[in-house]
């Protein structure tokens, strides 16, 4: 412990249920456990509330991102598949999470990849169960069908920003042909189409405002920020070891709080594993190294650790694009004042405006690439726009055979883990990187915008055979963002949580966010995670019942 920390007392509070971490599943679970006023319920953040202007301007995530206030700013190992570089990881350290700062982007992934998992023996986690919890937490703009719900908490609407050099993409993808999918998240979801965003009436709609806001005038419901959770407290005298509350650490003072019910990790694909980790649930191996007692060991925690992987292609233009409404103060004044009066414009901006999920190979059964497009371009986020017209086209492999691991490297529970996410590791994954570069410059080279570039930016049209682009691949790839699957679902011998979410042979503990996923879905990771901790909490009360 660091020499800050006085000794440890207890702030003598017991509550039914401690829910650690007021992210994307953190905040939902709030909402809905404490729904009922018999329910006590306590919910951790280690960051700060939800201040920050920037975070409920949609394209506020250029300000929040590697921003220490409200991210973590973790940040990789060297990897050898992308030629040894490290990659910043933000996550969101703010009432609501990385929903707090993520590009707002609402997708679901695919109906097989729920049926997978209840394949891999997860009973009652198909597309046709979760679909409901799915309908539940949504507020379609659009209104309700047999895909979409309205009413619900979470807002999802249409952009509010449309340019000219968005529709020829569309038109560019649909020459080659990528057919149009009004509805990516409904019935099928290959296709090009505009995005739609967790966003209402030009505001980012993050968890926080959606679910816990209304939740937090309930007296059985207790909301503690910049409270960092240093490990899981255990009753070991029974033969199976039981969680009985957390510690932690607020205001250089180790305090500990009690849980009569369940305690609830919901710290994300990071912070769940490595707070496993420093209680003592991990492989002996592992804790043996750092002297903590082993309460159970399972070795798959840390593991199995998935992401989406981005190869980003930009385009230098002759058509204008937001590069060319952001490269002033003068022009940044008028967007801000657009935004101001009438919600409008560039500070609407999603992560992206168009998303394309299509196929490598025509012979697939479903796609395997998305693409992510943005009218602008910039070397990262946070970073100005570059000082010429371009757009950008990502694209990534939506369910890579490639898994890393995190790993504490200290007992300091402010000790970052090592991440190592062993990209492009897999040849199956390397194929795919190769041919999604193809597919990209089969569309930029479509009637419809090959009039319109004038140059590929990045990664240049000096990469042309296949050992070249895979060079290309891993000089020129950035995470979207999307840590999955450290604490792993499932029976085999790595799973860490049960299909109830419970961990494996330790009473009154469960794992509810993105780390719990079998397998990383097909998409964007928000959505489902959200489906995640609505679908968790009708576990916990179920299983609760008096």
């Amino acid at each position: 412990m660091t020499s800050a920390v006085n000794s440890a007392h207890s702030n003598e509070q017991e509550f039914d249920y401690i829910v650690v971490g007021a992210g994307s599943a953190g905040c939902v679970l709030a909402n809905r456990l404490s729904a009922d006023p018999a329910n006590r319920v306590l919910l951790l953040e280690a960051g700060t509330k939800d201040w920050n202007p920037w975070i409920h301007v949609p394209v506020g995530y250029f300000k929040t991102m590697h921003n220490p206030a409200t991210d973590w700013c973790y940040m990789t190992e060297p990897d050898e598949g992308i030629a040894g570089r490290q990659l910043q990881w933000p996550r969101g350290k703010v009432l609501g999470g990385s929903s707090s700062l993520n590009g707002l982007l609402y997708v679901r992934g695919q109906k097989e990849d729920y049926d997978r998992w209840e394949e891999l023996g997860n009973k009652g986690w198909s597309f046709s169960d979760v679909l409901p919890y799915f309908k539940k937490s949504e507020d379609q703009e659009r209104g309700a069908n047999d895909y979409h719900g309205v009413g619900g908490p979470l807002k999802v609407s249409d952009l509010r920003l449309r340019r000219p050099i968005a529709d020829l993409f569309i038109k560019a993808a649909k020459q080659i042909g990528i057919p149009f999918n009004e509805d990516y998240n409904g019935e099928k979801q290959e296709g090009v189409a505009y995005f739609q965003q967790t966003a209402h009436k030009g505001f980012r709609w993050s968890t926080a405002k959606g679910f816990l806001k209304p939740a937090r005038s309930r007296s059985n419901l207790t909301v503690m920020t910049h409270a960092h959770t240093s490990r899981i407290l255990f009753d070991e005298s029974g033969e199976t070891p039981r969680a009985i509350g957390i510690e932690f650490l607020r205001k250089g003072d180790l305090q500990t709080v009690k849980a009569s019910k369940e305690v609830i990790l919901a710290a994300g694909a990071i912070g769940s594993p490595q707070i496993l980790q420093l209680s003592g649930v991990a492989s002996s191996e592992l804790l043996s190294k750092h002297n903590i007692p082993v309460v159970k060991e399972l070795p798959g925690v840390g593991q199995n650790l998935q992401d989406h992987l981005q190869i980003r292609l930009v385009y230098k233009t002759k058509q204008n694009t937001l590069n060319d409404e952001l490269n002033s103060y003068f022009k940044q004044f008028k967007v801000g004042l657009q935004y101001f009066f009438k919600r409008t414009g560039a500070l609407t901006l999603a992560a992206s405006q168009i998303v394309i999920f299509t196929k490598t190979k025509p012979e697939l059964e479903r796609p395997d690439i998305q693409f992510h497009f943005q009218p602008l371009s910039a070397d990262k986020p946070g970073d100005g726009v570059h000082p010429f017209s371009a757009f950008t086209a990502s694209v990534c492999q939506l369910r890579p055979h490639s898994s890393g691991h995190l790993e504490i490297t200290s007992t300091d529970p402010l000790k970052y883990p090592a991440i190592h996410p062993n990209y492009l590791s897999d040849d199956r994954d390397v194929q795919v990187a190769i041919e999604s570069i193809k597919v990209a410059r089969k569309i930029a080279e479509a009637p419809a915008l090959e009039t319109e570039i004038l140059d590929e930016y990045v990664p240049g049209r000096q990469f042309q055979t296949d050992e070249e682009l895979l060079d290309a691949a891993r000089k020129y790839s950035q995470t979207i963002y999307h840590p999955t699957s450290t604490c792993k679902m499932g029976n085999d011998e790595m799973a860490v949580v049960n299909d109830r979410l419970q961990v494996h042979g330790i009473q009154g503990l469960r794992v509810i966010d993105a780390s719990i996923m079998p397998e990383i879905v097909s998409g964007n990771t928000n959505a489902p995670t959200i489906m995640i901790a609505e679908k968790g909490a009708d576990m916990i009360l179920e299983d609760n019942k008096s």
